[in-house]
């Protein structure tokens, strides 16, 4: 219907303007508060998409009696005097298509997370409205008085809104707008032009891509998981967790995904923002996560105001996870280093300093390697020596081996060679059980978890390798849902997990292609493909019984697995050619 109910200023951490998606309000309730709608008088039919390649998004509103308008949603983004123009902004375009539609505009924004109402101006063509962040100004061509009011209107010619800082519109707003628009779809479809995609499942593999850029800060590089806070991961779970923060590990998995499309662009920024990271790093411990900026501190608590996604509180800010220790970080900060040392296509190389910078971190992962850690699924009341947190940290020094042959280090190669070799097979020997004939997921019992997929994408293991072989046959029998891949299945924190992970399907997909079991495969990736929302995306959970999506959204982890699946499966573009 044409409502934003889910944004956040000055940053993606920030506080939301529009919050009503953890609201449960009716919208007709005159104390609903958290959104901007745009409304067509007695309409009955939705239909959304977006602009080719690009992130600006149609909604098509029409009535019974012949009657349309379309609304584009967009942040601008492009090129101007040099620079990337992309201020703290959104854009709405309302057009009549058909008929003469009636509209009316309700704009009720909120801040500091508690949902009231917040003071509102307005003027002659411009409505300021006070956050405690930050003053924000909405200039258009709409009849202020009748939007003031929340009154029907007739759409006669195209309404403009332009919502950014508390300046005054220098431009004229609607040639301005429109301009805007015409650069930012060129901006998104030239950036789509430079990607090596996979021959099939373009649509899919585009979309996730312009997803995952979008979740990047580019002021920083910093890359977070979600867009969205405390979406649960099950009906009344309590497992509603902040996303909106740049964890090493699952920013390693995004810039991974866009390197096998040749998106350097996120590459780059990323590792400036990782070097600022490591350098700031004490002894080289480094955080599970950081905000955007980098800040270290990253208190979590409740906005008691807000009840929840479909009530289904609590709405959690900011992520406790950041006090954990998780050692799979060191691993996943070399991983996504080692390229700066090799990639000759980069605007700047890394060197022996960073190489150094580097080292540091390789020393820690080779001290902790075999101690106890909350693991990469952040559990919050035990501790063990999670397996994949030693291959993880395995993978620091073997991948620092490969940056100092590219450095010509032939010394320093040897050392993190001989240190790999070492944690391998200490690794092995704690995490083998002959009885299961599979790998533990911790060094103390005998458990299963997803992430042992991962063995194969790390080259820890081969797909020939019987204990690889045994291992994927008990995660099978143990974690595998129908269709559906559980994370694990032992009770945690919070009880026996109900829903599925959705990026840990997708590893499922990958080891069945690299084990011989191609068909099979390639009907999973269709599987969780079919399971995208109407937006081409896919959120960090799914109910295996009911099919129904939870839990952040869009997930990055998710649009990850989309990439990495279509681009091992597809057919060679030789062959479609």
């Amino acid at each position: 219907m044409g409502r934003m109910v889910w944004a956040c200023v000055p940053r993606v951490d920030g506080d939301p303007v529009f919050s009503a998606l953890l609201d449960d309000k009716p919208w007709d309730d005159p104390q609903s508060r958290g959104f901007w709608a745009i409304e067509l008088e007695n309409c009955v039919a939705v239909e959304q998409h977006y602009i080719r390649n690009t992130p600006i998004l149609v909604t098509r509103q029409s009535d019974a009696q012949g009657n349309a308008i379309e609304i584009l949603d967009f942040c601008p983004r492009h090129r101007h005097k040099g620079r990337m123009y992309r201020p703290v902004a959104f854009i709405r375009i309302v057009r009549p298509v058909a008929g003469s539609p009636r509209i009316r505009v309700k704009f009720r924004p909120t801040t500091s997370w508690n949902g009231e109402k917040v003071p509102i101006s307005y003027g002659s063509n411009h409505i300021r409205v006070v956050l405690s962040y930050m003053a924000m100004r909405v200039s258009t061509n709409a009849p202020i008085g009748l939007i003031s009011q929340e009154s029907w209107f007739r759409l006669e010619q195209d309404a403009h809104f332009f919502m950014g800082p508390d300046e005054g519109f220098s431009d004229a707003l609607r040639p301005a707008i429109e301009r805007m628009l015409d650069d930012t779809i060129h901006e998104w479809q030239l950036w789509v032009r430079s990607l090596a995609i996979p021959a099939e499942w373009q649509e899919a593999v585009i979309r996730s891509a312009i997803t995952l850029k979008l979740c990047q800060h580019e002021e920083t590089g910093a890359i977070v998981a979600a867009l969205t806070t405390s979406i649960p991961e099950h009906a009344d779970s309590g497992r509603n967790w902040d996303y909106r923060y740049c964890w090493v590990r699952d920013a390693y998995y995004t810039v991974e995904a866009l390197n096998r499309l040749g998106a350097l662009d996120v590459l780059e920024s990323y590792l400036v923002y990782l070097r600022n990271i490591v350098d700031g790093a004490k002894g080289g411990h480094i955080q599970p996560l950081y905000d955007v900026r980098g800040n270290a501190t990253l208190t979590e608590w409740e906005a008691e105001s807000l009840p929840g996604y479909r009530g289904m509180g609590p709405v959690r800010v900011g992520n406790a996870s950041y006090e954990q220790i998780q050692h799979d970080a060191y691993g996943q900060i070399v991983l996504s280093s080692v390229q700066g040392f090799i990639d000759q296509r980069l605007l700047r190389m890394a060197g022996h300093a960073d190489f150094e910078a580097l080292e540091a971190v390789g020393e820690r992962a080779w001290a902790v390697y075999d101690q106890p850690d909350a693991g990469l699924w952040e559990l919050r009341t035990r501790a063990h020596v999670h397996s994949y947190s030693a291959v993880m940290c395995w993978a620091a020094c073997d991948r620092l081996a490969h940056a100092a042959v590219a450095l010509d280090l032939p010394l320093r190669a040897a050392h993190w060679e001989n240190r790999a070799e070492t944690m391998k097979t200490r690794i092995l020997e704690a995490s083998w059980r002959e009885d299961s004939q599979a790998i533990s997921a911790n060094f103390e019992d005998d458990a299963r978890d997803a992430s042992l997929l991962q063995l194969l994408d790390l080259r820890f293991l081969t797909a020939d390798d019987p204990k690889f072989i045994g291992t994927l046959a008990a995660l099978e029998a143990d974690l595998r849902r129908g269709n559906d891949m559980l994370r694990y299945s032992a009770p945690d924190d919070f009880g026996e997990p109900v829903t599925a992970f959705n990026v840990c399907t997708f590893w499922l997909v990958e080891a069945l292609h690299r084990s011989g079991r191609r068909e099979e495969a390639r009907e999973l990736f269709e599987e969780m493909l079919s399971r995208r929302t109407a937006a081409g995306l896919l959120s960090e959970d799914i109910d295996p019984v009911s099919g129904e999506l939870w839990g952040n959204y869009p997930q990055t982890y998710s649009l990850v697995g989309i990439i990495n699946c279509a681009v091992l499966l597809s057919k060679p573009w030789s062959a479609m050619r």
